[in-house]
């Protein structure tokens, strides 16, 4: 089991660092903008708690590449909230056993739970990056976000999830080294978009 806990609370550190003047910014996820991405993680939070509670439904069986709904102006609360539950759900030994769903895809609680840890490592370094705030990733969630991406070399096997692995010295810091694996370039800034 891993705790989700350090990472889901470092993206709710971003948060107070996100004003309503850059919810139209570009992110690194080059169709989001902050306020798409906020609206992700808000939908991504919901969905992995009911899938590691095996509360099989809507939120779950969403496919990511749907849409997204609008950005709810609440979301200063019900994020942060969304977190906390998110974590909190992961702490029970049965949201890593047997199967579950997420995205709309059937997969071993084990893998789900990894999942949920790697988007919300990664989007908390698309948030980080988009709005100019410092970002260094939990070291046991980058090792478990670095593992499974490793696993997917191929770009057939990453399909649309992933972007093209992006070559970093081997010596890079996880939180490069994960980035980039996920297809993103650890160098990105909205300048340089």
């Amino acid at each position: 089991m891993l705790d989700l806990g350090p990472q889901t609370r470092e993206v709710k550190a971003l948060l107070d660092g996100v004003g309503d003047d850059r919810l139209a910014a570009p992110t690194p996820c080059e169709d989001y903008s902050v306020a798409d991405l906020l609206s992700h993680l808000l939908g991504l939070s919901v969905a992995f708690t009911d899938a590691a509670a095996k509360k099989l439904g809507e939120a779950t069986g969403q496919d990511p590449g749907d849409g997204l709904p609008p950005l709810p102006e609440d979301w200063r609360s019900r994020l942060p909230a969304s977190l906390d539950g998110l974590a909190a759900a992961w702490r029970s030994e049965s949201a890593w056993e047997g199967e579950t769903q997420a995205g709309g895809v059937t997969l071993p609680g084990a893998l789900a739970g990894v999942v949920a840890l790697n988007e919300v490592l990664l989007h908390g370094w698309d948030l980080a990056r988009a709005t100019g705030q410092d970002y260094h990733g939990d070291p046991e969630s980058l090792k478990a976000s670095i593992g499974m991406l490793s696993q997917a070399e191929s770009q057939e096997m990453r399909g649309t999830i992933f972007g093209p692995v992006v070559e970093v010295p081997r010596h890079a810091p996880l939180l490069d080294r994960a980035v980039a694996l996920s297809g993103r370039r650890p160098d990105w800034s909205p300048a340089a978009r």
